[in-house]
């Protein structure tokens, strides 16, 4: 069974965030040499009877789908984390069960996100969605750009928006969830939920005790019946990290916890790397912005060894957002081995223009610790610039401009670039 990528989803919501937001973040770990690009499509309507390409296979398109704002492996079609224009995050987690995943090619967990985010304008829309294909069309297939071993997952969800979160966790069509609107929240690479469900598919139960997982006389506990044997369930380190947490929850609050490498929060070993990370924050009071902090590259980790720091730099949903192709990687089109089969025959240069400036800060850090710490002090105030002009429009009483926001992370993109070089 392949190893699961420890990565780590949180949600904070009041009292323990603070002034009436809920706060949102995802690290993804991925291989370590994977490219993440940060790609926005806009709200679209389409043709009847239209079908979308997914990363393996075809499916039915609907009538419209909403803006949304994603971070994804840039070989792949869906998404690791996202968020879309009505104020909905996902981000998904690989996650290994009693039944194994299937390698048939079907929908990824990482499609379901994006489709999850394109379809729903609330949470609980969002997982209606996102359980509907999962019993339409199934989930399986490479969650790697590997041609040598299929590693194939099951998948968990942590599904928000400013009321509301909800954890789905998922084997094979069968599924699972939990409704949270207070307190913390936090998924790993392993099942969680218990006996709390408040949503099911209709023949879990039934179909565990066919399996003979389940007696059927003992409360019913989804992680236990349906985690592998070896699976001892350690206590997740981001919900740790987070319930430590003295002081009302803000977005720094959650940055610093998922540049925690100490905790395992933030992931750098021998197979897995945080390759991107968001953050959210998601004020309840809808006259206000959501607004979204994606990193576009890997290791947001503070002043660890010879690395340079990812900042978290801000998005916000409007009508017209600038494209921002220095984040985004190189398309193939049709020629891209990862459509090609057999698939993943080559692997392309998929490193995008910001991906290869973090590169190169790397290469002078390890060259020059002056010059590698003055670069780390100009990022950090860069993003502390940009935390603060945000915190601004949170508390404003002003109506936002959309005039103003509509090239916010391309300008941020664009300056970091300028900083490296």
């Amino acid at each position: 069974m392949a190893v699961a990528p420890p990565s780590c989803c949180l949600v904070a919501f009041p009292p323990r965030a603070k002034d009436g937001l809920v706060v949102f973040g995802k690290n993804s770990a991925r291989p370590r040499d994977e490219v993440q690009e940060v790609v926005y499509f806009s709200a679209a309507d389409h043709e009847p009877e239209s079908k979308v390409e997914c990363t393996y296979i075809s499916i039915d398109q609907v009538p419209r789908t909403h803006a949304i704002v994603i971070s994804r492996p840039a070989w792949l079609w869906g998404a690791e984390m996202g968020a879309n224009e009505h104020g909905v995050c996902i981000a998904n987690e690989a996650i290994n069960a009693r039944e194994p995943a299937a390698e048939t090619e079907a929908l990824l967990g990482m499609d379901l996100v994006r489709l999850g985010l394109e379809r729903g304008s609330t949470a609980k829309e969002a997982l209606d969605v996102i359980v509907a294909l999962l019993a339409e069309h199934g989930q399986g297939g490479n969650y790697y750009e590997d041609a040598d071993s299929c590693h194939s997952f099951q998948s968990a969800y942590l599904i928000v928006d400013r009321q509301e979160a909800w954890v789905l966790e998922t084997v094979g069509k069968y599924w699972a969830a939990e409704k949270t609107t207070e307190g913390v929240k936090c998924i790993c690479n392993q099942l969680s939920l218990t006996t709390k469900i408040d949503a099911e598919h209709p023949e879990l139960r039934s179909y565990a005790q066919s399996q003979g997982w389940w007696t059927g006389e003992d409360e019913f506990n989804f992680s236990e019946v349906f985690s592998p044997a070896d699976d001892h369930r350690d206590c997740c380190a981001g919900k740790d990290s987070l319930e430590k947490q003295e002081e009302s929850i803000t977005v720094q609050t959650m940055i610093d916890i998922l540049r925690d490498k100490a905790s395992g929060v933030c992931i750098d070993s021998e197979s897995f790397l945080t390759t991107a990370s968001v953050v959210s924050v998601l004020p309840q009071n809808t006259s206000s912005p959501c607004i979204h902090y994606f990193t576009g590259t890997p290791d947001p980790s503070r002043f660890v060894g010879h690395t340079v720091m990812s900042i978290f730099k801000p998005f916000i949903f409007v009508s017209d957002v600038k494209l921002v192709p220095k984040a985004q990687s190189p398309c193939f089109g049709d020629d891209d081995p990862a459509k090609k089969e057999p698939r993943f025959q080559e692997k392309p240069d998929r490193r995008h223009e910001l991906y290869k400036a973090h590169e190169w800060a790397r290469a002078v850090i390890a060259s020059d610790q002056e010059q590698g710490r003055q670069l780390r002090e100009t990022m950090l105030e860069l993003e502390k610039q940009g935390l603060e002009a945000m915190e601004e429009i949170l508390t404003s009483s002003e109506p936002l401009d959309p005039t103003e926001v509509g090239d916010l992370f391309y300008d941020c993109v664009d300056t970091e670039i300028k900083f490296f070089k």
